[in-house]
C-alpha cells in the first residue's frame, strides 16, 4: 500500500524539494507509491505530531526541519508528542548554508553594517518558521548586539521572500536556491552566510564566521531529518537508509544539491545517523533553551 511522507511545511523550499525527489526515487526502488502530504501549522508540530502517533510500520514517515522533531521539546510547553524520543531516524539531509539577505533598498553589505542600520531604523528580521535556525540567528543577534529587531515568522520560505522583496521586512534568512534568483534580479542582496565554509553557489560571499561573528549558531551545520515513528522495525529503517544512500548518488539528487549549493552527501549509515541525531538534537535543544524561546 502507499507510504505517506509528511512534510510539515508548505510546498516550495529545500525540505519539500528533498522530500519530492527522494519519494520519487523510493517509489521506483520499492515499486509502491511514496506520497507527499504537506501538513502545515503550529511551526511544523501538527505534521510531526501526526507521524509520532502513527503506527510504527513504515507506512508513515516525516521529512522536516529539525525544529518540530528536536527544538520543539523546549519551544512548546504543551505538545501531543515527545520530540526526539518519539521518532527513529532514517537519514539526515544536509541543509547547506543559509543566506542572510536584505531588501535592495537597505544599505548594508555585511552583517556589521546591518547592525548599524538596525540601531537607527525600524528593522524586521524574517524567518521561514518559528523555532527555526533563522529564528535563532535573529534572537542571538538581538541579544548579543542589543538590538530590538522584530523577528517575523512565516509559514515557509516563499511567503517570507514575497515580503522581503516588497519591503515589508528589511532582512531575512533562507536557502541559497530560494534567495539567489532575487539576488540576480537585484531585488535582494546577500550580506553573509552560515557555516564554516563558503557556499559553492556564491564563492565570493563571506560567511558570518569570517565576518567575525563567533557565537556557535553562526557556524553550525543544519540537518533536515528523515524519520519514522519510534518502534519502527530496524529492518524497515535499514532498508530505507540503504535506499537513501543509493538515491543520493543519482544525477537527479546530485543536481538538487548543486542547485541549493550543498556540497556534502546525506548521512544515511544507520549507526552514524543515530549518533549524530542524538548529538545534534542535544546541541540545538541547548541553544533554544539558552535563548529562552517559548512559542506557546
Amino acid at each position: 500500500r502507499p507510504v505517506k511522507v509528511i512534510v510539515p511545511f508548505p510546498p516550495g523550499g529545500l525540505t519539500d524539494a528533498y522530500a519530492r525527489m527522494y519519494c520519487e526515487q523510493l517509489s521506483r526502488k520499492f515499486g509502491q507509491q511514496f506520497n507527499i502530504e504537506n501538513k502545515t501549522g503550529a511551526g511544523g508540530t501538527l505534521g510531526a505530531g501526526e507521524v509520532a502517533k502513527a503506527a510504527p510500520d513504515g507506512y508513515t514517515l516525516v521529512i522536516s526541519t529539525s525544529g518540530p522533531l528536536w527544538q520543539a521539546k523546549v519551544l512548546y510547553k504543551k505538545l501531543g508528542y515527545t520530540p526526539v524520543k518519539d521518532f527513529d531516524p532514517v537519514a539526515l539531509f544536509p541543509s547547506g548554508a543559509l543566506l542572510v539577505a536584505v531588501n535592495a533598498n537597505v544599505p548594508a553589505r555585511n552583517l556589521r553594517e546591518l547592525i548599524t542600520f538596525a540601531k537607527t531604523n525600524p528593522t524586521a528580521w524574517g524567518t521561514y518558521g518559528a523555532g527555526s535556525w533563522a529564528h535563532m540567528l535573529g534572537d542571538v543577534l538581538n541579544k548579543t548586539e542589543k538590538l530590538s529587531m522584530v523577528v517575523a515568522h512565516y509559514r515557509g520560505e516563499a511567503p517570507m521572500l514575497v515580503d522581503m522583496i516588497g519591503g515589508q521586512i528589511q532582512v531575512g534568512v533562507g536557502s541559497v536556491q530560494g534567495i539567489l534568483p532575487h539576488i540576480q534580479t537585484g531585488k535582494l542582496r546577500a550580506i553573509g552566510a552560515t557555516g564554516k565554509v563558503r557556499t559553492p553557489r556564491l564563492p565570493d560571499l563571506t560567511t558570518l564566521v569570517e565576518q567575525g561573528f563567533t557565537a556557535p549558531v553562526y557556524g553550525m551545520e543544519g540537518f533536515l531529518p528523515f524519520a519514522a515513528p519510534v518502534g519502527t522495525p530496524r529492518e524497515i529503517l535499514d532498508k530505507l537508509s540503504a535506499a537513501v544512500r543509493e538515491a543520493s548518488v543519482t544525477p537527479q539528487l546530485k543536481g538538487l544539491r548543486d542547485q541549493f549549493g550543498i556540497p556534502n552527501l546525506p548521512m544515511a549509515d544507520p549507526a552514524e545517523v543515530r549518533k549524530t541525531w542524538a548529538e545534534d538534537a542535544a546541541e540545538w535543544i541547548a541553544l533554544a533553551t539558552d535563548l529562552g524561546i517559548s512559542l506557546d
